[in-house]
């Protein structure tokens, strides 16, 4: 599945989020958690939301980024799938969650991630950020370098693992930020995030299975990532995708924080995914590169020129009431060229009523070069008349 459409719309993430009117909005469920956020991944709009900036701890949703960091290094071929790393004395005498392997073993990086994401395996996680950073010390460098630059400007990271420290923090925006990126980014790598069974040859037997509960509940849950300690309470990042008649895989996401128990978890993220695939409808208004509008070009090569997105447009809208949809275009009049692909020429204002649910802006879908001396002359002209 891709995720690069939504690259335009995501960031910046904090003001780009548009909800249909109090009145219209449907009510969400009470959600026994200490706060939570549910996200329309293929409209990027929330549906949901509660203290989703209140400081909270990641538990093992920490190994999101840490996943993330390692894909990025197998991309970059700075370490392979096949390739085999030894276990320090640090990865082995983890404590918390473990996948069980030892200094005697040299582990593939593939079965590492597995044993990190499926059994939330600490020991797993050191070994990869030795493998990535050199140093567990340096990898935590590198995780809090990257969410600053995914824009998760409340977070802290203190270990890869997740396990309770001073100031090892986050809130349930940033997470929900990681990931969107992280399936956005590495699609590819998504699938070790739907495994429900894995341990690694040699390891006890009992030890192999996924605590995402919803992997075995909902076949149309495909991750993420599940996380715990006595601080943080009982935490899960689901993600699940549907097709619907008039929206193919449509995809919501889930972040439920701070929840009593890992069945309670499983039920309010259920709970959050139903009601965001029933209460809510995808309507896609355009597809990717499908042209919204083709205004007029002055002293151009072609008279006029395509303006869309390079992505699908989507919106996320109360059931039943896609018929209010309408759309307004705020664009520069005149338009002059050179007009480079790619440039931001206009704004898509998609409106129920006189409510603005959001703007979008539209870039020239092709460029258009600047017209001859004579060409140019005569458009001068014929502005000056207008």
């Amino acid at each position: 599945m891709k995720f690069r459409w939504m690259r335009a719309l995501v960031a910046p993430w904090l003001l780009l989020f548009s909800l249909v009117a109090a009145a219209q909005v449907p009510q969400p469920p009470e959600v026994a958690a200490r706060s939570y956020l549910l996200m329309d991944l293929s409209a990027d709009q929330v549906l949901a939301q509660r203290g989703i900036d209140t400081p909270v701890e990641p538990a093992s949703l920490t190994k999101l980024m840490t996943a993330y960091l390692v894909y990025q290094a197998i991309r970059a071929k700075k370490v392979d799938l096949k390739q085999t790393v030894p276990i320090s004395e640090r990865a082995w005498k983890m404590p918390g969650s473990r996948m069980y392997v030892d200094p005697k073993m040299q582990v593939p990086v593939e079965d590492l991630i597995k044993g990190m994401i499926v059994q939330s395996g600490n020991d797993a996680t050191v070994a990869l950020a030795e493998a990535v950073g050199g140093t567990v010390e340096h990898f935590v460098e590198l995780m809090n370098a990257q969410a600053k630059a995914l824009g998760m400007k409340h977070t802290s990271f203190r270990n890869p693992e997740g396990l309770s420290a001073p100031g090892h923090m986050t809130t349930a925006r940033d997470l929900a930020i990681l990931a969107t990126r992280l399936m956005q980014d590495y699609p590819e790598d998504l699938p070790y995030h739907a495994i429900r069974k894995y341990r690694y040859q040699g390891t006890p037997t009992a030890n192999d299975t996924n605590r995402n509960m919803l992997l075995f509940r909902d076949p149309t849950v495909d991750g993420l990532k599940t996380g715990h300690t006595d601080a943080a309470g009982y935490c899960l990042i689901a993600t699940a995708k549907r097709d619907f008649p008039n929206l193919q895989g449509r995809r919501l996401l889930a972040v439920v924080l701070g929840a009593s128990s890992e069945v309670a978890r499983a039920n309010e993220a259920q709970k959050l995914l139903n009601w965001g695939f029933t209460a809510f409808e995808g309507l896609k208004l355009f597809d990717a590169n499908a042209t919204v509008l083709e205004p007029q070009v002055w002293k151009g090569s072609d008279n006029a020129v395509k303006l869309g997105q390079t992505q699908p447009i989507v919106l996320a809208m109360p059931a039943g009431s896609s018929s209010k949809i309408k759309t307004q275009v705020a664009r520069p009049d005149p338009l002059v060229a050179p007009i480079q692909k790619g440039q931001h020429v206009g704004t898509l204002k998609i409106l129920a009523g006189d409510q603005l649910l959001r703007e979008v802006p539209l870039v020239a879908l092709e460029g258009v070069e600047q017209a001859g001396i004579f060409g140019r002359a005569w458009d001068a002209v014929r502005l000056w008349i207008k």
